[in-house]
């Protein structure tokens, strides 16, 4: 990390970070205790729930794998503390990353590695908590309202209320689609369109189809958290092998 940007590696970061951190797990921990009391006054047996508890703290393994990746590329722009802190506890990184990003190339026109000044760390930064507060505020607020409102739609007209679902899906995914597709911009030379990114994205979709396929043909229900994590692996060491053949 570049020496300017030494303060994101402070001990005082870590202590924040680690209260916040203890905080988080405390929470987890008490509401874990309060489930397993209710479980157990429901009639469930300790039996079942310690076997339950295990299979998912083991299917919970892969899915993070994806969110380490993401942490990889975040932590080249803000250390791996404040990546850690921002995907452990508040974020995604299907937000959390884009947003990053088009500070640091849309605003700056720096790609991810570049030395990097304060004021842009600490701009992506703000940018982050600003776009991801209205989720934080919606949901306790007026989830419960906005709920009723959809499941009322969707009993009226069944129809309807799943076209609605698909195409506020599609629309999520023609987001990230579109920051594939649009031009790069070098800092020498002249804007071109990424086939490396392209192929990159093309060869993800298909690795997922087939994961859906193999998981509806065979019934391997355990694919299901696999699925995610190893389509990007296997994309990532695909696009990697597209660089190395000169594909730009």
């Amino acid at each position: 990390m570049d020496t300017s940007l030494s303060f994101l590696s402070e001990w005082w970061v870590y202590v924040l970070a680690g209260l916040i951190f203890l905080y988080v797990i405390a929470q987890s921990v008490v509401f874990l205790l309060k489930a397993r009391k209710r479980a157990l006054s429901q009639g469930l047996s300790t039996s079942d729930l310690n076997r339950t508890m295990a299979s998912s703290a083991l299917f919970s393994i892969a899915p993070s794998i994806a969110i380490l990746l993401g942490l990889l590329t975040l932590a080249k722009i803000f250390g791996p503390v404040i990546s850690g802190l921002r995907l452990g506890i508040l974020g995604a990184v299907t937000y959390e990353l884009p947003a990053a990003l088009n500070v640091i190339k849309g605003v700056y026109g720096l790609d991810v590695g570049a030395v990097l000044e304060p004021r842009m760390v600490i701009t992506a930064l703000w940018v982050m908590t600003f776009g991801i507060i209205p989720s934080l505020v919606i949901i306790p607020l007026f989830f419960k309202k906005i709920n009723l409102k959809m499941d009322a739609f969707k009993a009226k007209d069944k129809g309807w209320g799943q076209i609605m679902m698909d195409a506020l899906f599609i629309g999520m995914i023609s987001a990230f689609v579109g920051v594939v597709l649009a031009p790069k911009v070098p800092e020498e030379g002249e804007p071109y369109i990424s086939v490396l990114a392209i192929l990159t994205l093309l060869s993800s979709a298909v690795l997922i189809m087939v994961m859906g396929l193999l998981i509806k043909k065979y019934k391997l229900d355990w694919l299901k958290n696999y699925a995610l994590p190893i389509s990007m692996i296997a994309a990532m060491g695909l696009a990697v092998l597209y660089a190395g053949l000169g594909v730009r």
